[in-house]
């Protein structure tokens, strides 16, 4: 087995890919906001030379954090990312592999705003082109470290959603986005955990609390005062904690763990606030992430 790179952080090297019109280049923007060296499009077969570069810096503690966005503009090239990705491995660097991920309808809403085609979509329609990334991402996809979902989303509400999760010094901690959410507007294209708070009243009908969030006193202990609303919390609280663990051996540094509700305004917030106050630890990073809260 090959041993690893001195000094280097598995989130040291990030490879930034996904489905175009999904937020790629935000997201690059985002990384080099926070002080990341930011290649766009870089040939996949380069990203080797790039770490080789890296590894001989003469000062590595100037050497800035590496991420690169390689995506289907490379077009023939972009078969070489899968073979990259195993060098990196087999020379001891473990990168994360980003994914940018929306649903057919958001993507067609984007490229129908800038007025440009697809890069795959040829003499067909725009969905044609869609159709097609999407199948040659697949495998790519079920490989990533870190998969964002920018369903909904706008420029500055992704950019607000991925900067915690490059931001700062997070060390060996594992990053957990606790993210409420709205049944009736979807479940999360990215969520890795999903759980059902519809089996607690909703604060909905109680006209006093209708018109506040979770994230107000009044619904937040409203909500944690229902049977069964604390053992929950405890038993995710449990589960996640071998779970995390195992991340930190396996090397992943990222998960979204989502909480849904009705409508995402009352149970899922509070409860999502809730699990991010007891989640945190030395090994844990936690964020949260209201998806739905405004919508109504």
């Amino acid at each position: 087995m090959t041993d690893e790179v001195p000094g280097h952080d598995p989130a040291e090297l990030v490879i930034v890919t996904g489905m175009s019109g999904a937020g790629r280049s935000t997201t690059a923007n985002v990384l080099e906001d926070s002080g990341w060296y930011v290649i766009d499009n870089l040939p996949p077969h380069l990203l080797v030379s790039l770490a080789d570069l890296a590894n001989e810096a003469p000062r590595r503690a100037d050497l800035p954090r590496l991420a690169a966005v390689v995506d289907v503009r490379a077009r023939g090239f972009f078969d070489h990312l899968q073979t990259a990705l195993d060098e990196l491995r087999e020379r001891g660097w473990r990168p994360n592999l980003v994914f940018l991920d929306a649903t057919d309808e958001a993507i067609v809403r984007r490229f129908e705003s800038v007025r440009r085609p697809h890069p795959l979509q040829g003499d067909g329609r725009l969905l044609d082109g869609i159709i097609r990334e999407r199948a040659m991402l697949a495998d790519l996809r079920a490989r990533a470290d870190v998969v964002i979902d920018t369903s909904g989303l706008n420029v500055h509400q992704l950019a607000k959603k991925v900067h915690p999760v490059f931001s700062g010094d997070a060390g060996h901690k594992v990053r957990i986005a606790v993210m409420s959410f709205g049944f009736k507007y979807g479940v999360p294209l990215d969520a890795d955990f999903v759980f059902d708070m519809r089996f607690l009243p909703n604060p909905f009908w109680i006209p006093e609390l209708r018109n506040f969030t979770g994230r107000d006193a009044p619904v937040a202990e409203f909500v944690m005062a229902q049977e069964g609303a604390p053992e929950f919390v405890d038993r995710v609280v449990d589960l996640m904690s071998p779970v995390t663990a195992g991340y930190i051996r396996e090397g992943r540094r990222y998960v979204t763990l989502a909480v849904g509700c009705t409508g995402g305004k009352h149970r899922s917030v509070a409860v999502a606030e809730a699990l991010r106050a007891r989640l945190t630890s030395d090994d844990v990073a936690t964020f949260v992430v209201h998806r739905d809260l405004g919508q109504e």
